[in-house]
């Protein structure tokens, strides 16, 4: 969805039955760069996802639901350059879509690249991309522990579109996301991140050094090719331990229940946020 993560010019110019399972320890190694405090089990879940620019009303969610299609929703929790506001995003309203059986996906719309052509509102540069990811990713866990979503829950990072071939930009960019993982994992919230597969998915995919890179990856590739294997684009090795989401088609108008909701299309192994 154009408008779910930066506004909906931004974003273009930067360019049902399912299975939820809970794993003691799942991927903590891939998790932690270092010793960690004791690790919540993580919350697996496995299908299909959706997320839309605002959060649904609950009746949307409970006709939804009915409707079985689909069993995990994406909110985007807080962020400078989210694009929409989040009337009904709210800790009740997250407490009532888990109780329906919804497993809720956390994003979080942080910093931008300083090489991005788009008009956010929040850049971070070569100068301030550590200090920025500690502020982002303190925010995020304030921003989603504010919803009901305990330690152990994983915030995903939504990094848009930017020139990864531009090296000091790519290099910026890896130093932020590092330094928002880490800070993520010392309060004992896992870290993912949402990105493209011809750029910013594909730069922590690629990364060398995979010191303090997210533990889920969440790539973009618009192919209507719901799955999280078959076109995995890069070594087959990563991100194997329910550690993976892929958006397969965006800007879908769909009615279910009587509800039309505009939303975007995921194949979803991954963790999802633990509920208190």
């Amino acid at each position: 969805m154009p408008k779910h993560r930066l506004s909906r010019k931004n974003r273009y110019i930067a360019l049902a039955a399912t299975s939820v399972v809970v794993v003691a320890g799942a991927g903590v190694a891939a998790q932690t760069s270092t010793a960690a405090p004791a690790w919540p089990a993580q919350k697996t879940y496995t299908g299909r996802a959706f997320d839309a620019c605002t959060a649904p009303s609950l009746t949307a969610m409970k006709a939804w639901k009915r409707d079985a299609y689909y069993g995990g929703v994406a909110v985007y929790v807080g962020g400078k350059n989210r694009g929409c506001a989040q009337p009904n995003l709210t800790k009740s309203w997250v407490k009532s879509v888990d109780t329906l059986g919804w497993r809720v996906i956390p994003l979080y719309v942080g910093a931008q690249p300083p090489c991005q052509k788009s008009g956010n509102k929040e850049r971070f540069t070569a100068a301030t991309a550590n200090s920025v990811g500690v502020s982002n990713a303190n925010d995020a866990i304030v921003k989603s522990s504010a919803l009901g979503m305990k330690a152990g829950s994983p915030i995903y990072l939504n990094m848009e579109s930017y020139d990864i071939a531009d090296k000091a930009c790519n290099d910026a960019t890896l130093a932020y996301v590092r330094s928002f993982t880490k800070t993520l994992r010392a309060k004992t919230y896992r870290a993912g991140l949402y990105g493209f597969s011809s750029s910013s998915a594909k730069a922590i995919a690629t990364a060398k050094n995979r010191t303090d890179l997210p533990g889920n990856l969440w790539y973009a590739l618009w192919n209507g090719q719901e799955t999280t294997t078959k076109d995995w684009p890069w070594n087959p090795k990563l991100y194997t331990d329910h550690s993976r989401g892929h958006q397969y088609k965006a800007n879908s108008k769909e009615i279910r229940g009587g509800h039309t909701i505009t939303v975007d299309r995921n194949a979803w192994d991954a963790p999802v946020a633990i509920i208190g």
